[in-house]
């Protein structure tokens, strides 16, 4: 099974200028508004099921991890602190991250207007 990762990389040679004082940068032309810009490479995880599953399991895994040692001394009767209370928040962001990962990894919910 190849991935994006495992393919070898390519070499790139960069010219030196011989004299930048000779000649001015010339400035690329605008874009116009419905041109592509240059074609990008895909992103990481755009094909890649098991790099999703295994990336957004992990950060859930880790996020319910960071709720339940922020649960463990409420449930001893200890009230909760505000630090309590925020590291309780961050499991919660972990664990939304993770399912957002799984679920929508290149934001295509959002509606370009």
């Amino acid at each position: 099974m190849a991935s994006e990762t495992s393919q070898p990389l390519q070499s790139f040679k960069i010219n030196e200028p011989s004299d930048t004082a000779a000649a001015p940068a010339k400035p690329a032309p605008p874009a116009t508004p419905g041109a592509p810009n240059s074609p990008a490479g895909p992103r990481l995880f755009n094909n890649c099921w098991s790099c999703r599953l295994l990336s957004g399991l992990g950060l859930l895994g880790a996020g319910g991890y960071v709720y339940s040692v922020a649960r463990r001394p409420m449930k001893m009767g200890y009230p909760p602190s505000p630090g309590i209370i925020t590291q309780m928040v961050i499991g919660i962001s972990i664990a939304t991250w993770g399912i957002v990962i799984m679920a929508d990894p290149k934001g295509k919910a959002y509606r370009v207007v």
